[in-house]
């Protein structure tokens, strides 16, 4: 049974180095293998033993879902740079001149969006706190130091740049301290989420020094977890060595008076198959902590909307709370994964339609940009024109959150910066000088 063989066999991860070993496994051929290895050296490759024995169907590689989910595809990136790289590869070139023609490939592809790195600094008098964003009036994210890498990367994940070892690109912190004194300057804000990377990457004694601290400030109503960890990794709540007393930390923030928000990132229905996966969901509920789900809509891993009725309807059943459909950002390999606006709410309509009322929590889609999160109601015709109906579900000003705006109607539009106004010569959260956008 999987959930006795798997407990016993302790955390293995695979990293690039690993990789051709694996793509052997799926029985493709020397050339193919080559450039999903030159793929690997612009994105970050690493799964674990969990994710390779126990979801991904090695009969149905390449069009398994989680494969596609965690290993490279040749066709993600310019076959230009691809060529490039792989011939790279054959030749044996230098590591440093290989990196150099990586980090050219890496620069084009947005590697920080919605200026991640560089807007709203958050300061405590005027030192800037690092690993910190308060993108919303009432909401700090922060990056443990840490929790900067997970169980397994996601081929899509908009944090990519978080993995390639470059410090430039590094948005992390171990100062909590410094988050504390920042939130106790700012009554404003009610929840803190950690994120990453992803925190339950961390041992129960590290993820302690993290939490503990907010449990003392007094105006903080919830502390988030953003994780995949129930996908990738569930023997971190069952069977693991700490696991019993990550469950009793996370019953601590419950017990203080504090809402405990899982944010769980589950992209396909599969990864909710093992018997772990029900113990692990079982076991964080029974602390107190509400479980909220969350994926992006992703082309060639579950852009069906059977798909996801089905994952929010197991999800349900389960007991976690269906929360976000997103839209995949604009970064990394967009153009490979993305599926275009008028077709996310196609299939976000579809699968909404086929669950029940207590299913329809969930909201989408959803494009986090820079303004906030902008969700696609819908296509309508208003005045003789085919438009996009959209609002903001989050704003970085809240007096946008919840009115309706206009766009444009584009079959091809795939993120914010591809649509137009309609009815207006701006959207609601650009500034009123000609000429200026701010969409991105």
């Amino acid at each position: 049974m999987i959930l006795k063989e798997t407990s016993t066999r302790g955390f293995r991860a695979y990293t690039a180095k690993h990789l051709d070993d694996l793509l052997r496994r799926a029985g493709l051929d020397e050339d193919e293998r080559l450039r999903i290895r030159a793929v690997a050296t612009v994105l970050p490759f690493r799964t674990n033993a969990y994710v390779v024995e126990e979801l991904i169907d090695w009969s149905a590689v390449p069009e398994d879902p989680i494969y596609r989910l965690v290993f490279p595809q040749p066709d993600m990136l310019p076959a230009a740079d691809v060529a490039r790289l792989a011939g790279l590869l054959r030749d044996g070139a230098p590591n440093a001149r290989l990196q150099a023609a990586a980090n050219e490939v890496r620069a084009r592809l947005n590697p920080h969006p919605a200026g991640q790195l560089d807007l709203n600094v958050p300061r405590v008098g005027a030192e800037p706190v690092p690993g910190m964003q308060h993108k919303y009036p009432e909401t700090v994210l922060f990056f443990p130091k840490q929790g900067q890498t997970c169980h397994a990367y996601c081929t899509y994940c908009f944090r990519w740049a978080q993995f390639i070892g470059e410090p430039d690109l590094k948005f992390a912190s171990d100062d909590v301290t410094a988050l504390v004194a920042y939130l106790r300057a700012h009554p404003e804000v009610t929840s803190v989420l950690l994120t990453g990377g992803d925190p339950m990457i961390m041992g129960e004694a590290v993820l302690r020094r993290y939490v503990e601290p907010l449990l003392e400030v007094e105006q903080l109503e919830s502390v988030r977890i953003g994780t995949k960890s129930l996908a990738y990794w569930p023997q971190r709540f069952v069977s693991d060595p700490d696991a019993d007393d990550t469950l009793k930390l996370l019953a601590s923030v419950v017990d203080a008076g504090k809402n405990l928000a899982f944010m769980a990132h589950f992209s396909h229905p599969r990864e909710m198959d093992s018997p772990l996966v029900e113990a692990a969901v079982a076991g964080i509920l029974g602390t107190g902590a509400v479980i909220r789900t969350q994926a992006p809509l992703i082309r060639t891993v579950n852009d069906d909307p059977a798909v996801w009725s089905s994952m929010w309807r197991r999800q349900h059943v389960m007991g976690m709370v269906p929360y976000y459909m997103f839209v995949e950002r604009d970064t990394g390999p967009q153009d490979y994964f993305a599926v275009p606006l008028a077709r996310a709410h196609e299939i976000f309509r579809d699968a909404y339609a086929e669950v029940s009322g207590l299913c329809r929590t969930v909201r989408g889609p959803s494009m986090s940009a820079t303004p906030g999160k902008v969700c696609v109601d819908g296509v309508a015709e208003v005045a003789g024109r085919k438009v996009f109906v959209l609002h903001l579900i989050q704003a970085r000003d809240p007096g946008l959150v919840g009115r309706p705006f206009f766009a444009e109607y584009d079959p091809e539009a795939v993120w914010l910066t591809d649509l137009r106004p309609a009815f207006a010569d701006r959207f609601p959260f650009e500034p009123a000088e000609a000429g200026t956008r701010l969409s991105a």
